[in-house]
């Protein structure tokens, strides 16, 4: 990561209208900072919010990449439009979380695994009372899935599986014989997205990730669970029919949330929204 423009209410207030910098210009707005990062500065950079004491709130935070042209994918995948850098922050992001939350489709297109240990981290990790790595939770209503992978079957904590009620008996069992822990988060097939976030947040998980898909960010969108969104704009154009970030139905109203941090390397843009 080269060059940071902090965001914060009072640059934001002194920025000039229109086009311009983001931060840095005549405006009086906080300088430029044009420099490698390391690691523990991109952690502190995307720390979490700090828990209240005696009742933590969850924290749900999105990553996602898109093209100039809105696409999050290239031909069903997403690191055709990635980077070395973007890499590094999807790191770090799962780093810092308890927990990181999937769509099954991404799972099976993108041949998730489970996270592993990073030697940078561990000594945070510790301190913060966390696992050596975060859980991956796995949102599933048919429970489909292919329990022969490693994200089953070598996993430093157990896999997660979030489903709803309806799930069907013998997948359940097949899961749970495969090692993963299935919860209920809904009353039918389906998944509630404020009741997953309950039932993470019941299971000591209050620092939570999801990185899609599309399909799975809708609804989450939806359903107003979102807390933060980390978008990495890729400086590529692809054309073609590719799903955007977010996908399913549109709000009634959409949602608006405030620029907290912008970072930049190599013409891709590291952006950090949350809910106001």
């Amino acid at each position: 990561m080269r060059r940071l423009f902090p965001v914060t209410e009072e640059t934001a207030a002194q920025a000039p209208a229109g086009p311009g910098p983001a931060a840095g210009g005549p405006a009086g707005t906080a300088a430029v900072v044009d420099r490698e990062w390391d690691l523990a500065e991109l952690a502190a950079a995307y720390a979490y919010p700090e828990p209240v004491a005696g009742a933590p709130r969850p924290w749900l935070r999105a990553n996602m990449v898109s093209s100039l042209d809105g696409a999050a994918q290239h031909e069903g995948r997403s690191q055709p439009i990635s980077s070395a850098a973007d890499m590094r922050i999807f790191g770090t992001l799962r780093a810092l979380a308890d927990v990181v939350v999937v769509g099954a489709e991404t799972v099976r297109q993108e041949g998730y695994r489970p996270a592993r240990v990073r030697a940078e981290f561990a000594g945070a990790r510790k301190a913060a009372g966390q696992a050596a790595v975060p859980a991956i939770a796995v949102v599933t209503a048919s429970l489909e899935l292919d329990f022969t992978l490693p994200l089953f079957t070598s996993p430093l904590v157990p896999t997660l599986l979030l489903t709803g009620a309806a799930a069907a008996p013998d997948r359940i069992a097949a899961a749970e014989k495969a090692g993963a822990q299935v919860v209920v988060a809904g009353e039918g097939m389906g998944v509630e997205p404020a009741r997953a976030v309950r039932a993470l947040a019941d299971l000591g998980h209050t620092r939570l990730l999801t990185e899609g898909g599309p399909r799975l960010l809708g609804q989450l969108i939806a359903a107003e669970v979102l807390d933060e969104l980390c978008l990495t704009v890729s400086p590529t154009l692809t054309a073609g029919s590719a799903q955007r970030i977010a996908g399913g139905p549109s709000v009634a109203v959409p949602h608006r949330f405030a620029l907290a941090s912008l970072l930049e390397e190599d013409g891709f843009l590291f952006s950090r929204y949350r809910r106001p």
